[in-house]
C-alpha cells in the first residue's frame, strides 16, 4: 500500500482509496464503511466500485467490528422498528434448507408462550424454498403487509408474518443482487451482513439462528456452518443483541413435504401433534430457546418444556389459525388439507434394491421441485405452489425393494420431465448401502450470548 494512501486511513478518503485499503487487506474504518455504504446507496457510486470492493471483502475478509460497521451501515440505510426495550420480541432465522417449514411450527408456539414473535421472510430462490412463497398458497393470506401495520398486528397479537418490504435494509437488496452476479455470495462477512441488517432491523432484542449444514444445505461443510454462526454471534453481540445457534443437520430434508401447499399441510399437521419427528423435535427446541430468549423460561431446557405443553394443549395451533385469520387467510386447510391446491397426478417412486438408506443428495431434491415449477430458477418465475415431493425416507433407514421412497406431485403435461425425476432419485440422489448406517444427529451444536438487559432479567 502507498504512504499517500496510508496517510488518509483517518481523513475522508474517496472511493478508489476505499477500495485499494480492502484490497492490500487493511482494515476499514467505521466511517470509511458507513460512507462507502451510504454513498451507494445514494446512487454517487457505481455498480462497479460497489462489485469491486465486495471482490476486494470476499478475497481479504473482515474483522468483526469491521462486518458489524457494514452491518449497521446496512441496516441504517431503511426504516428501523423498535419494540422499546421489550425483551419478548424475538425472531428465529434459518439459513435455508429443503422442507424447512419449521417457522410455522416454532412462531405459533413461542407466541403461545408469551413471546412476540415479528417474522420477516423471504421469498425462495435455487433449491432452498421461501416462507413467504409457502404461507402464500393458503388462499387469501396477505403476506405483504404495511411496515406499520405489521408492527402494530405484533404489539397488538404477539404474531406477525410479512416479507421483507423496500423499507428494510434497502442497501442490503442492491449489493446483494450485484453479490449474486460477481460471485461474491460465498462470503461470511457479507452474509453475515445481509442477515443481521434485515434482523436488526426488526426491532427484536433476541435471535434464534439455525445455521443449516449438509447436502442441502448453503454452507455444506460443518466448520463453515460454524464459523458463520459465530460471526453472527459475535455481530449480535456488539448490537446490543442476545442470541442463540443451532447448527443443525440438513443432509435430507426437514420432515417429509418439499413443495409449497404440501408444506403449509405438514406443518398443520405438526401443531397438531401429527408431524415428522424431526420437524416438531427441531421445531420445539427452536421455540424453546426464543422463549428463553425472551425471559419466559430459566434456560433453554425449560423453555422446551413449556414448548411442549403449548404444542400439546392446542394453543399453539390455535395461534397458528389466528394469525391466518388476520391476515385474510383461509384456515380451511388446518382441518381439510385437500382444500390447498394440490397436483392432480401422482408417481410414485419405489426402492429398487433392499438395504440401509445411506446418502441423499438433499440439494437435488430440492432442485426437482423447483423443475416441477415449485420453485424459482431466476427471481421473475411464477410459482406453482400445487407440486412437489413427499420424501418418506431418512438416513439409517431400513428399505425393501419395492418399498417407496417418494411421491411426485406434478401436472399431467410434465410425464417425461417426472420419469427422468423418478430414475434421478433412485439411480443418484439416494444411495442404498448393503450396510447398516448410521443416523446423523438433527443438531450438531448450539451457542447462546445474552444482552446486559437480558442477563440483568436472568
Amino acid at each position: 500500500m502507498s504512504q499517500e494512501v496510508k496517510s488518509q486511513q483517518n481523513s475522508e478518503l474517496s472511493p478508489y482509496e476505499i477500495i485499494t485499503l480492502k484490497r492490500d487487506g487493511e482494515k476499514l474504518t467505521e466511517q470509511q464503511i458507513k460512507t462507502f455504504i451510504n454513498d451507494y446507496s445514494n446512487g454517487n457510486i457505481p455498480d462497479y466500485q460497489m462489485s469491486a470492493l465486495l471482490m476486494a471483502i470476499y478475497l481479504k475478509g473482515m474483522d468483526p467490528e469491521e462486518t458489524a460497521a457494514l452491518t449497521q451501515a446496512m441496516l441504517k440505510s431503511g426504516k428501523e422498528l423498535d419494540f422499546e426495550g421489550d425483551l419478548t420480541s424475538v425472531d428465529k432465522h434459518s439459513t435455508g434448507g429443503v422442507g424447512d417449514k419449521a417457522s410455522f411450527v416454532l412462531a405459533p408456539i413461542a407466541s403461545a408462550c408469551g413471546v412476540k414473535v415479528p417474522m420477516m421472510a423471504g421469498r425462495g430462490l435455487g433449491h432452498t424454498g421461501g416462507t413467504i412463497d409457502k404461507v402464500e398458497s393458503i388462499p387469501g393470506f396477505k403476506a405483504e403487509l404495511e411496515l406499520t401495520d405489521f408492527f402494530n398486528m405484533v404489539q397488538e397479537h404477539g404474531l406477525a408474518l410479512t416479507g421483507q418490504t423496500k423499507e428494510i435494509a434497502p442497501a442490503d437488496k442492491k449489493i446483494y443482487a450485484l453479490r449474486d452476479v460477481t460471485a461474491t455470495v460465498e462470503s461470511i462477512p457479507l452474509i453475515t451482513a445481509s442477515i443481521m441488517s434485515k434482523k436488526l432491523a426488526e426491532g427484536a432484542l433476541g435471535i434464534v439462528m439455525d445455521v443449516k449444514t449438509g447436502s442441502g444445505a448453503f454452507m455444506q461443510k460443518r466448520e463453515d456452518a460454524l464459523a458463520l454462526a459465530k460471526s453472527l454471534q459475535k455481530t449480535a453481540e456488539l448490537a446490543g443483541r442476545s442470541f442463540y445457534y443451532v447448527i443443525s443437520d440438513m443432509s435430507q430434508p426437514l420432515g417429509h413435504a418439499i413443495g409449497n401447499s404440501l408444506e403449509m399441510i405438514e406443518s398443520a399437521e405438526c401443531l397438531k401433534g401429527e408431524g415428522p419427528q424431526d420437524l416438531e423435535e427441531l421445531s420445539v427446541h427452536l421455540a424453546g430457546a426464543m422463549i428463553y430468549l425472551a425471559g419466559k423460561a430459566k434456560s433453554v431446557e425449560d423453555g422446551v418444556d413449556k414448548a411442549k405443553a403449548a404444542l400439546s394443549s392446542g394453543k399453539a395451533l390455535e395461534e397458528f389459525r389466528e394469525m391466518i385469520k388476520r391476515q385474510g387467510g383461509s384456515v380451511d386447510f388446518i382441518d381439510r388439507p385437500d382444500s390447498l391446491a394440490l397436483a392432480s397426478e401422482r408417481t410414485e417412486v419405489l426402492a429398487k434394491q433392499d438395504g440401509h438408506i445411506e446418502r441423499i443428495n438433499c440439494k437435488n431434491l430440492g432442485l426437482h421441485c423447483v423443475k416441477l415449477g415449485g420453485g424459482r430458477r431466476v427471481q421473475e418465475d411464477k410459482i406453482d405452489h400445487s407440486v412437489g415431493l413427499l420424501f418418506f425416507k431418512k438416513i439409517g433407514q431400513e428399505v425393501k425393494m419395492g418399498d417407496k421412497i417418494a411421491t411426485i406431485y406434478h401436472r399431467k403435461e410434465q410425464s417425461d420431465l417426472v420419469k427422468k425425476i423418478e430414475r434421478d432419485i433412485v439411480e443418484r440422489d439416494v444411495q442404498i448401502s448393503n450396510q447398516k448406517v448410521e443416523a446423523p444427529p438433527l443438531i450438531y451444536e448450539t451457542g447462546e450470548s445474552l444482552s446486559h438487559k437480558r442477563k440483568e432479567l436472568a
